[in-house]
């Protein structure tokens, strides 16, 4: 085995002798001599050396002696000092500029803002500067904001971002993956793919896989192609994989040719049980609701809306009807379909404004029978207070993070709140109807249309139980993950039985148990005596309920990438979008110490 070579002069440990600096005028520096006079350096800390060259570069300096050897070396020594200050400054003055044209960077990412801004945001503070600080303006023009310039700083960032993302899902024990397709402004397919991983502390990380652009088909053959491609980038173990949520596409869903199907297929191949599978519970809450079309409300809803809204002189001319009359609000609101909200939202403010809407049609020669028909106006009222309820749902399935079984808590709650306005409904109680407790106050003279009211929530009741039926089937997992006091221990499996036996007779776990912290009372469960209740519960953890994260990011996919910045890059549209949807931080002082720092041009 080859000894490494020690140099001799590591060897004899030699160190700068204070005299040479009034002998030969050198000074140390580092690891080295060097020479106040020409500030020349030699690398060897050897007497002869620094004599030398002393005796051949600066002959003349022999005849100073005594007092005026001394000022002379004082002299040259403040020189030599207040050169090195002035140098290291400036370093310091050019890393500081790059590290904020990477924050710069990281802010138009994350507001989604074109490059070129940076040069506008630039010129503001230049512009601002001059005012406010002028013996600072040359210290801000020395900051790189060019649209080129943050092109790479954003692409550097999202690097180390998913450099970051590679090093935690080392410590994954499982993750799970959502993922949905839509097309940009090129009508280019984007397969978007989150991931949230858990480790051994139960700490849960969400963040951005990949963005992979789809030029040809979206099969689930080219999505499963994604998949595994994704995951071999991060280094993830199909052992590992807990669950899957889609959108419920065909391609998605297909139990042969299906990314499902296809997962399916490569985990029975591997001898794994195969994930969890999860239709997004946003996306089937949406598709409940089409059950209830009501076309006689809602075509005449929007007839009037448009009728209002199509003419620019009547938008105002109603806008203004409603200023006069100090009405709470100062529009109608326009009807999109694929917008999870937007039916309720509408048939609320068109109720609202009922009254002004009829008189102002009127107004125009516009006569609308059904806005003066109490069977008509019963139904808007039960249309108006069914649709916030169901809003009211979706808007508690929204967001980031939430965990599958409080999800789940949501959806039992509303079938059991669909049953009560069934009853409700039948006894003539209004109680939970707020706009038909409105019309009843006029005294209609048409009765309330029970049989045909009865009905549609039965339908809604039906939808619910049908679209929801696979999310009932992992009933018994999500309940003992969510409350394993109260898990029937003859239900569970039998590798968790005697634990569950233990746990649930252990008083002191019991007091410490609390439902908004479930995760930290899993993580503080003995591993030696719970190990299969935490491996379930590390499980259970990373399953996403909905694709609402996928959902968000199209929509700001959409804003980064729209007409006006269509020729975006694929691989630039990628890391803006890793920047401005991730929870970690890039690590700017290190790309920045990377850097060759220097003034801008």
């Amino acid at each position: 085995m080859a000894c490494s070579k020690v140099r001799k002069i590591d060897r004899e440990c030699r160190v700068f002798n204070e005299q040479w600096t009034r002998d030969y005028f050198f000074v140390p520096w580092k690891d080295r001599a060097i020479c106040i006079i020409c500030k020349e350096n030699v690398s060897v800390f050897k007497e002869y050396n620094l004599r030398r060259h002393h005796e051949t570069r600066h002959k003349e300096y022999a005849s100073l002696k005594g007092a005026a050897r001394d000022d002379k070396v004082r002299r040259l020594k403040g020189g030599l000092a207040a050169q090195q200050d002035a140098l290291l400054r400036q370093s310091r003055a050019n890393l500081a500029a790059v590290r904020a044209s990477y924050k710069a960077a990281n802010l138009l990412a994350i507001h989604g803002k074109p490059f070129t801004d940076g040069e506008f945001g630039k010129a503001m503070m230049l512009a601002v500067s001059e005012e406010v600080c002028p013996e600072k303006t040359d210290t801000f023009r020395g900051v790189s904001l060019s649209a080129q310039s943050m092109t790479r700083r954003i692409e550097e960032m999202g690097e180390n971002v998913l450099d970051q993302l590679r090093e935690k899902a080392k410590d994954f024990v499982f993750f799970a993956l959502a993922m949905d397709e839509s097309n940009d402004v090129k009508d280019t397919a984007q397969l978007l793919i989150f991931i949230r991983g858990v480790n051994a502390r139960f700490e849960v990380s969400e963040e951005l896989a990949s963005l992979n652009s789809l030029k040809g088909t979206t099969t689930g053959e080219n999505i499963f192609a994604e998949v595994c491609k994704t995951m071999d980038e991060l280094g993830l173990q199909w052992t590992k994989f807990a669950s899957v949520t889609t959108d419920g596409a065909p391609c998605m869903v297909g139990s042969t040719r299906g990314l499902v199907g296809r997962l399916n297929g490569e985990f029975e191949e591997r001898g794994l049980a195969p994930p969890i599978q999860v239709h997004c519970l946003i996306h089937q809450q949406a598709l409940c609701c089409k059950v209830l079309k009501w076309a006689s409300v809602m075509k005449v809803v929007l007839q009037c809306v448009n009728y209002i809204r199509k003419n620019g002189l009547k938008h105002r001319q109603f806008q203004a009807f409603l200023s006069e009359l100090g009405s709470a609000y100062q529009d109608v609101l326009y009807y999109t379909e694929i917008r999870w909200l937007s039916r309720g939202k509408v048939l609320r403010r068109f109720y609202d404004l009922l009254p002004e809407i009829n008189t102002f049609l009127q107004s125009k020669g516009e006569t609308v029978q059904e806005l003066t028909d109490p069977g008509w106006k019963w139904d808007l009222a039960f249309l108006t207070d069914v649709t916030e309820v169901l809003n009211h749902l979706n808007l508690q399935l929204q967001g980031k993070g939430n965990l599958i079984s409080d999800m789940y808590s949501h959806i039992k709650a509303f079938e059991v709140k669909l049953q009560l306005l069934l009853r409700q409904v039948q006894k003539l109680d209004f109680t939970h109807f707020p706009a038909i407790q409105m019309y009843c106050a006029e005294k209609p003279a048409a009765p309330f249309p029970v049989a045909k009211c009865k009905d549609a929530l039965e339908m809604l009741q039906r939808e619910f139980s049908v679209r929801f039926r696979e999310l009932h089937v992992n009933n018994k997992d999500i309940r003992l993950f969510q409350n394993p006091f109260a898990a029937d221990i003859d239900d569970a499996r039998p590798s968790l039985q005697f634990e569950l036996a233990e746990l649930q007779n252990c008083d002191v776990l019991k007091d410490a148990f609390k439902p908004d912290s479930l995760l930290e009372f899993y993580a503080a469960l003995p591993e030696c005596t719970y190990p299969n209740i935490k491996q379930h519960a590390l499980r259970m953890c990373t399953v996403f309920g909905s694709t609402y994260t996928c959902e968000q990011t199209f929509s700001r996919m959409k804003q980064i990438k729209n007409p006006t910045r269509n020729r975006l890059s694929d691989e630039n549209l990628h890391q803006t979008l890793r920047l401005a949807t991730t929870r970690l931080h890039p690590d700017i002082g290190l790309l920045a110490s990377q850097k060759q720092a220097h003034s801008s041009h």
